[in-house]
């Protein structure tokens, strides 16, 4: 008897993780509501860029922000600078590397709840092979059916060797590189 309580106590435990997986499954990107964008300094003056292709895998709880799963992938080749000649030098081996490196990575390591509406990510960054811890800030807004996530951070673009050889020099181009986004997302529980 007891062996078949302990195994219908397992079927339903697991049914239980199985139904909860299937709605976090349904969580999607919606990529015509969402926007990745960088800011850097060219001499002095800001230079915007935006990634036209990325995806998202998301498993967020907004009642259990610390069992949230979030990835990025993003297609380097699809950056735009509006310059048709600046942009054709973004995929050469100095910069993205488009060739060897198509796609930069984001991995979630933590998600922390810090108020109403108000995340704290971490996780690995990685562009051009190269790995960096991130905290990215997230606030969260709900309209109707849809979540929008937004925030913004700071990386180091020589980190990641992007701007290799004569662009190391951050006279000619800063460091710092400020990275906005606003992500449109559905499937996620109301707030």
């Amino acid at each position: 008897m007891k062996t078949i309580v302990r195994t219908i106590v397992s079927v339903a435990y697991l049914a239980l993780l199985a139904c909860a997986f299937a709605v976090h499954a349904q969580q999607k990107l919606v990529p015509g509501q969402s926007e990745i964008s960088f800011i850097s300094k060219q001499m002095g003056s800001p230079v915007e860029g935006r990634f036209r292709k990325f995806d998202a895998q998301i498993s967020f709880d907004p009642n259990k922000p610390e069992d949230s799963k979030i990835a990025f992938t993003i297609d380097l080749g699809s950056a735009t600078l509006g310059d048709a000649d600046t942009q054709a030098e973004l995929a050469k081996p100095d910069w993205f590397d488009t060739k060897v490196f198509p796609q930069a990575r984001f991995q979630s390591s933590s998600v922390k709840g810090t108020a109403a509406g108000k995340l704290e990510v971490k996780g690995k960054l990685t562009i051009k092979g190269s790995s960096h811890d991130v905290t990215v800030p997230v606030t969260l807004r709900q309209a109707g059916a849809a979540t929008t996530a937004s925030g913004a951070f700071v990386i180091k673009r020589l980190d990641f060797r992007i701007g290799d050889g004569d662009w190391q020099d951050t006279s000619m181009v800063a460091n710092d590189v400020n990275v906005k986004f606003k992500l449109t997302m559905t499937g996620v529980d109301p707030l």
